[in-house]
């Protein structure tokens, strides 16, 4: 028996696998989550931040440095109360530093 092996998309692939399908959906609300939060970032630090996974209620932030991330944990509360505002039930956000 012949395997031809054809190339298909990730949006082909996630529609047939409920995994992919879920782990797509989960990368699609980190990125609209950050997007919401954005202009509450000062404009200096928006390219040190990146959206990061979800686990429940909580968030994560993967930040590119200690300085960053000190910074960005004096607006967690805000930004935390933003997106709850705009339907997220986020009920923690946390800062991982990506060295």
């Amino acid at each position: 028996m012949n395997r031809r092996h054809h190339a298909v998309t990730v949006q082909q692939a996630s529609a047939e696998s409920p995994t992919l399908a879920r782990l797509t959906a989960l990368t699609r609300d980190s990125s609209d989550r950050l997007k919401a939060i954005e202009l509450l970032i000062p404009a200096a630090l928006r390219p040190t931040i990146q959206a990061g996974p979800i686990d429940g209620d909580s968030w994560c932030l993967l930040v590119k440095s200690n300085a960053a991330a000190a910074k960005i944990r004096q607006l967690l509360p805000a930004l935390q109360a933003h997106l709850r505002s705009r339907g997220w039930e986020v009920n923690a956000i946390r800062l991982k530093v990506q060295t």
